[in-house]
């Protein structure tokens, strides 16, 4: 069963909050119209300008854990590899064939005249939104990608370069490669920016090839620092989705909200705490367009179980629930409960415990169980946390004073 999803984001409505980040997943007219006669709300055509990069070969790496073999994605793509006027064409053909479907143009300038020129085409070409892409991080020019989001003056220079050149709504794709997101984020809403887009992907090195010294992705014996993204970075873009969303210098102002995304639950997440428009791109990668299916069914069920009528209604609830670290309770502790009857008897909790915790759990050789020291334990939950069968649960609750009424 699936719900009406549809929300309107920087004016525009959207049959739902799912869209293709501006990727490799976007970068022609035929992967574009694939995933939109799939369902795809709509795209964000890979990033466009009048730079022609020469991309290398290999360019992707990923980190995985013990049995999961793709938590992690590193890139060395640069903008779009394809000539601006087949890119504009391409655009063109996309609105004019699904003309209920939203095209975001995302461009990338290397001067003010450029961002304005840029802005005139992609509005010419049909697209309803323009995204600035001021945080790839890996362009080889500084008047490009990550450093220009880094620096207030330049991204509200160029917001009011891109202004110049259209009427639609204009979004700024910001940087995680600083510490105050709101600051770069403020000055492209004072720039004539009607959204925000965060975040991009980290700047990193994944792994060093221990022989020949080199980082992956190896090209030639070299590598280089390029952008991280997937489900390891979804805990970093949320907590700078909430950041933007809690600002007052941006009360107000929509976000779109990236960095992470996989399933339904995911999306939930990024709504909760501020985001009403939702790109992706390393999970397509990973598992194709054909996750949209799930992405709309999980979120119809959720607002059905939940009683919520519009997508509307989910936006910056969790908001509240985010506080200082001074405002938490620190009255109680809540033990961990062992749950026998599913307990495989590995030990993992107890080496965890004594090795990294408090010394709080006794292993009981005899019988393979652990058992809880309550002088000892201070209620971190690392034991639930490394338990690979989930069969450590909330037990009792103890406070550390007398319960006001």
């Amino acid at each position: 069963m699936n719900k009406d999803l549809s929300i309107e984001f920087c004016g525009i409505k959207c049959e739902n909050p799912f869209f293709l980040s501006s990727s490799v997943v976007a970068s022609n007219f035929e992967m574009c119209a694939k995933a939109l006669e799939m369902g795809w709300a709509g795209v964000v055509f890979k990033t466009i300008g009048f730079y022609l990069p020469e991309e290398v070969s290999p360019r992707f790496d990923v980190i995985g854990k013990e049995n999961t073999p793709f938590i992690g994605f590193k890139n060395l793509e640069q903008i779009s590899d394809h000539p601006l006027e087949e890119n504009l064409k391409w655009m063109k053909e996309l609105k004019e064939k699904y003309p209920q479907k939203i095209l975001v143009a995302s461009i990338m300038g290397e001067s003010e005249e450029e961002w304005t020129e840029l802005s005139k085409l992609v509005t010419e070409a049909g697209a309803d939104i323009i995204e600035c892409n001021f945080s790839c991080p890996q362009m080889i020019s500084e008047t490009m990608g990550a450093d220009v989001g880094q620096n207030p003056k330049l991204v509200k220079k160029y917001c009011e370069s891109v202004r110049k050149g259209t009427h639609i709504p204009i979004l700024a794709k910001m940087t995680p490669n600083l510490d105050n997101m709101v600051i770069p984020a403020a000055a492209a809403i004072e720039g004539g920016a009607d959204g925000i887009a965060a975040i991009n992907t980290i700047k990193s090195i994944t792994r060093i090839d221990l022989d020949s010294f080199s980082p992956y992705p190896i090209i030639n014996g070299k590598s280089s620092v390029s952008g991280y993204s997937g489900k390891a970075i979804k805990p970093i873009a949320l907590r700078f989705i909430r950041d933007l969303a809690e600002s007052k210098e941006l009360e107000g102002v929509h976000i779109s909200g990236m960095g992470g995304i996989e399933n339904w639950e995911d999306a939930v997440e990024f709504l909760l705490l501020g985001a009403s428009n939702l790109q992706i791109t390393t999970a397509v990668m990973q598992y194709g367009y054909r996750i949209i299916k799930d992405l709309i069914s999980g979120l119809s069920y959720y607002m059905e179980e939940k009683g919520f009528k519009k997508v509307e209604e989910l936006i910056g609830l969790a908001l509240k629930n985010v506080v200082s670290a001074d405002k938490l309770d620190r009255n109680y502790v809540i033990y961990p409960k062992f749950e026998d009857h599913s307990c495989v008897g590995c030990g993992r909790c107890y080496i965890s415990c004594y090795d990294g915790g408090h010394q709080a759990i006794r292993w009981e050789s005899t019988i393979r169980k652990p058992v809880l020291i309550k002088e000892k334990c201070v209620g971190c939950h690392l034991c639930a946390k490394v338990c690979p069968v989930n069969s450590i649960v909330n037990g009792d609750k103890k406070y550390k004073l007398a319960k006001r009424l």
